[in-house]
């Protein structure tokens, strides 16, 4: 078995856990590559040099070969592992060296067993869908241009409202005149979209979310709209030009930009150990039925 680590630093309480990790990929002669700016943070900050085969930095030079790819952190960490794993089918594996996490989902207490199961083949995968930008003009993202959260477009100032005219198939929607706009995925339902008052959908619905920020109609509401449609987006404003963020990736845009959305034609594969479930982590992560008066 051949396996990449991905993360970008952890706290003093993870080191013994990550220490552990390799000592089980020794037991098991599991091949490691690890990404490198990773590596030296671990030489560096907890002087901790990991036996590992080789490194990457970037998709074109991660191992196409490996078996799973480890992304150590929370949910921005896996996020930005999705740009290395893209269109490969390598299963992401999220260890959460955090608190929440919601696709970082296996715990620091759960790993020893966690890995247990991956060795003895205890595990399903989970696809998961993406979201694809396409604009009028070359230049918005073209390193990676999908998401597997949300889309938004943002204002760039403090100061008046923007107006985003959406359009469903080149059927007109609505003119949100808000701070902002959200289209999410499945996935992306319990991120940005559901601060801003947003549903939550299960992993497999096949359905995008267009959340407004802050919008100045309040009878204006989130919707849910079938992947498959396209999504248009024209933005204007008293500004020449706005932001745009795919998950955590942004870059400013001209007004004069259209902006297109619609599903990806690839998904991300995610492994799901068996003893957990999707509203088993909505419980755990949003606490519901906790009853914390005193």
């Amino acid at each position: 078995m051949k396996v990449a680590l991905f993360g970008r630093s952890f706290n003093d309480s993870f080191t013994d856990s990550f220490t552990m990790m390799f000592d089980v990929f020794n037991k098991h002669n599991i091949e490691v590559i690890i990404y490198e700016p990773f590596y030296d943070f671990l030489i560096r900050e907890i002087n901790f040099k990991p036996p590992v085969q080789s490194y990457f930095h970037s998709n074109e030079d991660l191992d196409k070969e490996v078996d799973f790819f480890f992304s150590i952190g929370g949910d921005g960490t896996f996020l930005d592992a999705v740009t290395f794993v893209r269109d490969s089918g390598i299963p992401l594996v999220g260890i959460n060296s955090g608190r929440l996490g919601f696709m970082a989902d296996i715990a620091q207490d759960e790993i020893p067993q966690a890995l247990a199961d991956i060795m003895a083949g205890e595990y399903s995968f989970e696809e998961r869908n993406l979201l694809r930008l396409e604009t009028s003009r070359n230049g918005l993202f073209e390193e990676f241009n999908y998401a597997l959260n949300e889309f938004t477009v943002h204002k760039t100032d403090s100061a008046s409202m923007i107006t985003i005219h959406t359009y469903l198939n080149n059927e007109y929607l609505n003119s949100y005149w808000a701070d902002g706009l959200i289209i999410a995925t499945p996935t992306g339902s319990t991120a940005y979209s559901l601060s801003v008052g947003g549903p939550i959908l299960i992993p497999n619905t096949q359905n995008f979310i267009i959340s407004p920020i802050s919008p100045h109609n309040l009878t204006v509401r989130p919707i849910v709209v079938p992947n498959h449609h396209e999504i248009t987006l024209r933005v204007e404003g008293r500004s020449d030009s706005y932001l745009a963020s795919l998950d955590s990736r942004s870059c400013i845009f001209e007004s004069s930009i259209e902006l297109k959305i619609r599903r990806a034609d690839f998904q991300i594969k995610v492994l799901k150990l068996k003893t957990h479930s999707f509203y088993g982590t909505l419980r755990n992560k949003l606490m519901w039925g906790v009853d914390k008066r005193n």
